[in-house]
């Protein structure tokens, strides 16, 4: 990740000097076991020094596929791999300052791998019924926006 500084010229013809940090993207996955339970992971956030709720992501790597990047990250993380994968779109995660583009994904047909988290990482993998993961979407405990999108969109699905 990079951060410079970029003038830009709106649609109005004014001009500013915007910030901008760089970022490979990301992907994140909406992982439905047999019994419509979504894995949420309760993970440690250090820049925001807390713990949030949030469903398995990472950064893309080396210019990987999304779907690479978030099949990865499922069985590191949730320690399940997928059969079956759709696609739910893309969301920006700060659209004022970052250029990141986040990759969402639903994944069935799960079966269990082991775990096999990266030594930064700080989690507990829970699985939740599907509509109680988006009931506390709706009422704020779930506050990560990739992880409400990804929610709401495979509702629709």
């Amino acid at each position: 990740m990079t951060a410079y500084a970029k003038e830009a010229t709106l649609p109005n013809g004014k001009s500013l000097i915007l910030d901008i940090v760089h970022h490979p993207g990301g992907a994140a996955v909406v992982a439905l076991d047999d019994q419509n339970r979504v894995c949420l992971l309760h993970q440690y956030r250090p820049v925001i020094d807390t713990w949030i709720w949030e469903l398995p992501a990472g950064k893309i790597d080396h210019n990987e596929p999304p779907i690479e990047t978030v099949k990865r990250e499922i069985e590191e993380e949730a320690g399940v791999s997928a059969a079956h994968w759709e696609a739910l779109g893309t969301s920006f995660s700060s659209p004022g300052v970052f250029d990141e583009t986040i990759h969402l994904y639903l994944a069935t047909d799960l079966t269990p791998v082991p775990q096999n988290l990266e030594e930064h990482e700080v989690l507990e993998v829970h699985w939740v019924p599907l509509e109680e993961a988006l009931e506390r979407a709706h009422n704020g405990e779930i506050k990560d926006g990739k992880t409400i999108i990804g929610l709401f969109r495979a509702q629709a699905r």
